[in-house]
């Protein structure tokens, strides 16, 4: 986990994403849990904003308690999400410097659970981290995580 009191020295990186969340959950927060699982794991940090010189910044989430109990209900979808790898221990509520955040902990996935894909269809909603973004999967890619699936 992160140092959440010198969250100004952290960057967006592989293990590391930040994501306002004003206006409730980002559309790419689910791109962002299959990269990571699918990957190395990493922390998705909700009511976090990335300045102009790359720093983070905690900008104050109004209700971060309907945030989490949204995020939860999306997640156990399958519909949404072919895969919740979580526990109550991943998601918790912090204060930084005054100010609401959420901060997932988003760990890989085990062979047997990959790929974790969003929107039901593997080929097209599995995703992997690399650098400071999320990447759709090759088909090449789906197939050997399912390969060694079995």
């Amino acid at each position: 986990m992160i140092d959440l009191t010198k969250l100004e020295c952290y960057r967006e990186n592989n293990r590391i994403e930040a994501k306002k969340a004003l206006g409730g959950l980002p559309e790419s927060i689910w791109e962002t849990y299959s990269a990571f699982a699918n990957s190395e794991g990493g922390v998705i940090l909700l009511g976090v904003a990335e300045n102009k010189d790359k720093s983070l910044q905690a900008i104050d989430l109004p209700d971060p308690t309907w945030l989490i109990t949204d995020f939860w209900e999306i997640l156990t979808n399958p519909e949404k999400v072919s895969c919740n790898i979580l526990t109550e221990d991943n998601v918790k509520r912090r204060m930084v410097d005054g100010k609401h955040i959420i901060v997932i902990e988003v760990p890989p996935a085990a062979p047997e659970d990959r790929p974790v894909y969003i929107g039901g269809d593997p080929l097209m909603g599995t995703y992997r981290r690399d650098g400071e973004g999320d990447y759709r999967c090759s088909p090449a890619e789906v197939r050997e995580m399912l390969r060694r699936k079995k």
